[in-house]
């Protein structure tokens, strides 16, 4: 495990916003830049830093960041008080009166209002009372309703009494290996489970039939008050024979009935585009952001290219409007080989700020070289950006959406030639 000196954990705040453009697609007619700001939050800890979810606070107008730090993952948090501009020193997530670290990597950060906040780690609910400064340990998730390893990646979702906004009901995804994973890889299923006493207790999981070959599925609820599930979905057949879960795609299933069933998953993109983040907009568009790791064509002098996108819904996600996609960040990776992968991105988190204004956080690995054991990337970062929807009125071009799912021109990408780094 890396140790962080005192002298540097003292500068942790140096991180500050560099100019940057997100680029809209428009069809046939020129992408549309959009001034906007990007920083690499962690780049300065020189550490493994993985997996950041973020939450607003509006009691504190504050930005809570969770993150996965060093080998083994353990949880630590961090907040900015000024939208995302400076941000404190990391603190490790500890629990109980003698302040016992919390191990394992940490998922699902959820803030529930009232200064209570949530995290998992694996299937075990860790609870803060007070904005994230000190964690008790809460409920476990349990096993699947089929006696199955319970995995969870995203945050929980709360539906509010729309008099008082009190929660009356938190609904946890999950997920299993149907098959263990060195037998057939990638033979996933997606599960629920629902409490109604604020994460204290949970009922029986429910097994979605349509979510077979799923993984990790985040939720909302849209403005005609369906849920939406944006899910990770397995290898497609095409893809057989790949050995990395980058090969995973990204689709959409619908529930009617407050989750009780769900529309079979429909596809947005074959393979290459998953860890989805979502959220409404005040106009009740639902935006999505989600990572590019297969899909982007490589470099002309053979390397591999990342990135961030995001898309959007004019009706409560049955549609997405993935011609006009925002090309949030995009980057060439710094290796070939087997390990071409280490630069890439996992995880989204995107929050709305009260200017109206997006922060969407992400992890890179842009900069990552073998660890001491020469087997791990190290180090590796959570970075942000800062941008806003475009009001540009654009043309009505559907020739992605209107694509097979499976097709090239639906999953495959150039985002031009990139400069190595951030």
């Amino acid at each position: 495990m890396m140790t962080l000196p005192l002298i540097l954990l003292a500068s942790l705040c140096s991180a500050a916003w560099q100019t940057h453009d997100v680029r809209l697609l428009n069809g046939a007619q020129p992408e549309i830049r959009l001034p906007a700001k990007l920083q690499i939050v962690s780049e300065s800890w020189n550490r493994v830093t993985a997996v950041p979810y973020i939450v607003y606070i509006p009691e504190k107008d504050r930005i809570l960041m969770l993150v996965g730090c060093d080998y083994p993952h353990h949880p630590e948090l961090l907040y900015s008080d000024d939208h995302g501009l400076t941000w404190s020193p990391p603190k490790r997530a500890c629990f109980g009166a003698d302040r016992k670290p919390i191990d394992g990597l940490g998922t699902s950060l959820t803030y529930l209002g009232n200064a209570q906040v949530t995290f998992l780690t694996g299937d075990r609910l860790w609870r803060s009372h007070d904005f994230g400064e000190t964690w008790e340990e809460g409920s476990a998730l349990g096993t699947t309703c089929d006696a199955k390893p319970w995995y969870t990646w995203d945050p929980l979702w709360a539906d509010r009494d729309a008099a008082t906004g009190a929660i009356t009901r938190l609904i946890a995804t999950g997920y299993t290996w149907q098959r263990k994973p060195e037998v057939e890889k990638d033979r996933q299923q997606g599960y629920l489970r629902f409490s109604t006493d604020l994460g204290k207790s949970w009922d029986t999981c429910l097994k979605v039939p349509q979510w077979k070959e799923v993984s990790e599925v985040a939720l909302i609820r849209a403005a005609n008050d369906e849920l939406v599930a944006a899910c990770r979905t397995d290898i497609p057949p095409s893809k057989a024979a790949e050995w990395i879960d980058h090969f995973e795609g990204l689709g959409i299933s619908i529930s009617k009935d407050n989750g009780t069933t769900w529309s079979p998953v429909e596809k947005l993109y074959d393979y290459g585009r998953h860890h989805p983040s979502l959220l409404q907009m005040p106009d009740g568009r639902l935006l999505m952001t989600y990572v590019v790791r297969k899909g982007y064509v490589d470099t002309p002098d053979g390397f591999p290219q990342f990135g961030i996108e995001a898309i959007s819904s004019t009706d409560h996600g049955h549609t997405w409007d993935l011609d006009h996609r925002y090309i949030l960040h995009a980057w060439k990776g710094n290796r070939q080989g087997e390990n071409k992968w280490w630069a890439s991105c996992q995880a989204t988190s995107t929050v709305l700020l009260p200017d109206g204004a997006l922060l969407t956080a992400f992890g890179t690995g842009y900069r990552s070289q073998p660890d001491a054991a020469g087997s791990n990337p190290a180090p590796r970062d959570a970075g942000a950006i800062l941008w806003r929807l475009s009001d540009a009125k654009l043309g009505d071009t559907r020739t992605i959406r209107n694509a097979a799912p499976d097709s090239d021109i639906r999953n495959i990408f150039n985002p031009g030639q990139l400069g190595e780094g951030k």
